[in-house]
């Protein structure tokens, strides 16, 4: 691996051509690919860049979706094999792409001393032979994808429904199984049977007689639990997961799949502890299936755990790599602040460079009834409460990937949608409830947010490739760690700042990562019990008690982890007793 750190996936457009900027140093990136709407207005775009003729792929072909997402994962490998072949031909002269690539390497990368060492060479032909020898090193980033594997709707025909492998989610993996990547898919939300069985009939995903992939599968999960279900029922079917790739529960940007009190280091202390177990479990499983096919595979293929969610200093980043024996740690929600690496709209980033902790908050807002963390200065935020002064709350739903509610008609539909809100706030009316009771309801249907038109628009507005007359209120969903970072940065910035050659921070009082998240963990339970304060019962009671006994239990894991804290600077390890113990009292108070 060239860096420690990898870009994870950030909404639809914000990383969407994340590798076209950072896979040229070494940098590896997660795009999603569920709108291909997006994806093929990219696509005409950077074919425009680079002078390549654009063909457009209609949504009257065949397979379209599959096939657009195919064109634009083709023509960012394309691109990337460019920049590495012309980094390949530059020569190492100050300011060059080429030095700037070894300039951001990690210290400990091995090709590190070679390139001070060339630096520093006097005699011309040494100097040329340690050039020559660094250009071995080029590698680029991986250009991997993301699928949320229950965003899935079947889709329709002149009124009839395609067959299933027409599904979004289908026809995406589809989409990538079928470009010239090698690298890969990471499946989120959790598991969707259909899908991975589909995923299994694939041929770039079966490994070769080296037990290596064309294609590989990670899985993003909240815990080791959910990690070995889905895992091993891959393996049942001749899939292999190449990553486990751990994103806490609420410290994180985007849908936020809170655990029911487990805390990310525990969570990490049981990977750690039971990686040989897992992956010996997994090759059995998987190796029975091969055998079957006649295949014989005597080598388990690699596992590689990697963390992601809340991480904000060069200490914290190198404790998850080595107290827990991870490979790489995830950077999303700062990378928002570096125009070199991500898509937002200059508007947005303004607004992220103004933002106080209040703005960054956890909603109800997306359509599919997860946890969403969201931005309260957004430009979608403001079109929402706009529409609803003017009488008109919900929005038009276009692109439809969202869609799941089947309350007013056998059709799913949008809980976002206009058509959607107006039937619930007709069918509200009719309780005859108090005022407050009303309002909550109301604030409930009406926080809904279409996010398959505010994820997209950041890219439509920075590339002007929006249609007439196309909504562009930008939707964002940083995660509340963003609230550390108060500006732009360049590329080199942050990665300096995640490697501690600096700090971009304007003061060293952050509090520790874990501690940042055992904290949302208690705001989170906190809200459960006052939403549920009027309908309580002895399942929502166990409930809290069970969240509570888990959280407690994180809290001893924290007190006897505070003395293994050797990289955290020292004013951070002297706050933790202090932060427990007032994390103890909040935990003591809350009562169902």
């Amino acid at each position: 691996m060239t860096h420690t750190f990898h870009i994870p996936v950030l909404g639809l457009a914000f990383s969407i051509d994340s590798a076209i900027k950072v896979a040229q140093y070494g940098i590896s990136s997660v795009m999603s690919i569920v709108d291909d709407e997006l994806i093929e207005r990219m696509r005409c775009y950077y074919c425009g860049e680079y002078q390549i003729p654009y063909q457009p792929i209609r949504t009257s072909e065949e397979d379209y979706r599959a096939n657009r997402i195919t064109a634009y994962l083709n023509l960012v490998q394309f691109v990337v094999n460019k920049q590495i072949t012309a980094l390949k031909h530059q020569p190492f002269t100050k300011g060059s792409e080429l030095a700037k690539y070894f300039q951001l390497l990690p210290d400990s990368h091995p090709s590190k001393p070679l390139y001070h060492a060339m630096e520093m060479e006097t005699n011309l032909a040494i100097k040329t032979e340690l050039q020559d020898l660094l250009i071995t090193y080029l590698k680029p980033g991986d250009i991997d994808v993301n699928i949320m594997s229950k965003v899935d709707k079947i889709n329709y025909k002149d009124g009839k429904a395609l067959d299933e492998r027409f599904s979004d989610a289908l026809a995406a993996l589809r989409g990538f199984a079928n470009s010239n990547l090698h690298s890969s898919l990471i499946l989120s939300a959790g598991m969707n049977p259909h899908l991975y069985a589909y995923l299994a009939e694939l041929p770039a995903f079966f490994p070769d007689n080296e037990s290596m992939f064309d294609k590989k599968v990670t899985l993003k999960v909240s815990d080791f639990r959910s990690a070995l279900i889905q895992a091993k029922y891959l393996a049942k079917r001749g899939v292999w997961v190449s990553e486990f790739r751990i994103e806490s529960g609420l410290n994180c940007g985007g849908h936020a799949f809170a655990t029911d009190g487990f805390l990310l280091g525990p969570i990490l202390q049981e990977f750690k502890e039971k990686k040989e177990s897992l992956k010996a479990e997994l090759f059995e499983i998987y190796q029975e299936y091969w055998n079957a096919q006649k295949r014989f595979l005597t080598i388990p293929p690699v596992i590689k755990y990697t963390v992601q969610g809340g991480v904000g200093t060069a200490s914290e980043h190198q404790f998850f790599l080595d107290y827990y024996g991870f490979d790489a740690v995830g950077w999303g929600s700062p990378f928002l602040m570096v125009p070199e690496a991500t898509t937002v709209d200059q508007e947005t980033l303004k607004t992220l460079e103004l933002a106080e902790k209040e703005d960054f908050y956890c909603s109800g807002a997306s359509p599919l009834g997860i946890p969403f963390n969201n931005f309260r200065k957004s430009g979608a935020e403001h079109l929402r409460v706009e529409r609803i002064k003017k009488g008109r709350p919900g929005s038009p739903c276009k692109k439809e990937y969202l869609i799941s509610n089947t309350e007013f008609g056998d059709k799913p539909i949008c809980t976002a949608s206009r058509v959607y809100q107006h039937q619930k706030i007709q069918e509200l009316k009719q309780q005859n409830l108090s005022a407050a009771e009303y309002e909550k309801a109301f604030e409930a249907i009406t926080e809904k947010t279409c996010l398959c038109e505010g994820l997209a628009a950041p890219a439509y507005l920075k590339y002007n490739i929006q249609k007439t007359k196309e909504q562009t209120a930008v939707a964002i969903c940083p995660g509340p760690n963003l609230v550390w970072f108060k500006k732009q940065y360049t590329l080199r910035e942050m990665i300096d700042h995640i490697y501690g050659r600096i700090s971009v921070f304007e003061n060293n009082n952050r509090p520790f990562v874990l501690i940042n998240e055992l904290n949302l963990y208690i705001d989170h339970i906190q809200k459960y019990v006052t939403d549920n304060q009027n309908i309580i019962n002895d399942k929502k009671v166990k409930y809290v008690a069970k969240f509570k006994a888990q959280l407690q239990a994180g809290i001893a894991y924290y007190d006897e982890l505070a003395q293994h804290l050797s990289h955290i600077p020292q004013n951070i390890i002297a706050a933790i007793p202090k932060q427990l113990e007032l994390a103890s009292l909040r935990l003591k108070d809350i009562h169902m």
